[in-house]
C-alpha cells in the first residue's frame, strides 16, 4: 500500500529546473530531472504521482462567463494552470513542484517552475 503523504513544509519559491530531453510542450512540462532551490541542486529519482488544476485565480476567475469556465476548468485556458509533480530526489527526500502557466507580465509568456512543499510519510 502506498504511504500517506502529510507536508513537512510548506516552501512556495520559484525553482530554476532541469531537463534532461525538453518537454514537447512548454505549457504542459512533464516533471523536471531535477530542480536547483536556495543553492542546493537536487536529482529527481523518482516521480510519485502528477496532478493538474485549471481554476483560474485572483482576477482571471472573474473574467469569463460561467458556460466557458466550466468548459476551461476541464481543459484549460491560456497562461491558466497548475501542473504538479510529486518528485523523490536521490537523497529520498520528497517534494511537491508546480509549474504556474501564468506569465508574471506582458513579456513574459512563459510560466515558472515553484517548490511548494516538501512531504514527508504519514
Amino acid at each position: 500500500m502506498p504511504p500517506e503523504w502529510v507536508p513537512r513544509r510548506f516552501i512556495d519559491e520559484e525553482i530554476e529546473v532541469r531537463f534532461d530531453r525538453l518537454p514537447l510542450l512548454a505549457k504542459k512540462p512533464s516533471a523536471p530531472d531535477g530542480f536547483t532551490w536556495d543553492g542546493e541542486s537536487f536529482q529527481v529519482s523518482e516521480i510519485l504521482s502528477t496532478w493538474f488544476d485549471y481554476r483560474r485565480r485572483g482576477r482571471m476567475a472573474k473574467n469569463m462567463k460561467p458556460a466557458h469556465l466550466r468548459e476551461a476548468i476541464r481543459r484549460g485556458s491560456w497562461g491558466v494552470g497548475r501542473f504538479y509533480f510529486r518528485v523523490q530526489t536521490t537523497e529520498g527526500r520528497t517534494f511537491d513542484l508546480y509549474y504556474d502557466r501564468a506569465p508574471k507580465e506582458a513579456s513574459d509568456r512563459i510560466g515558472h517552475w515553484f517548490l511548494w512543499r516538501e512531504m514527508e510519510a504519514g
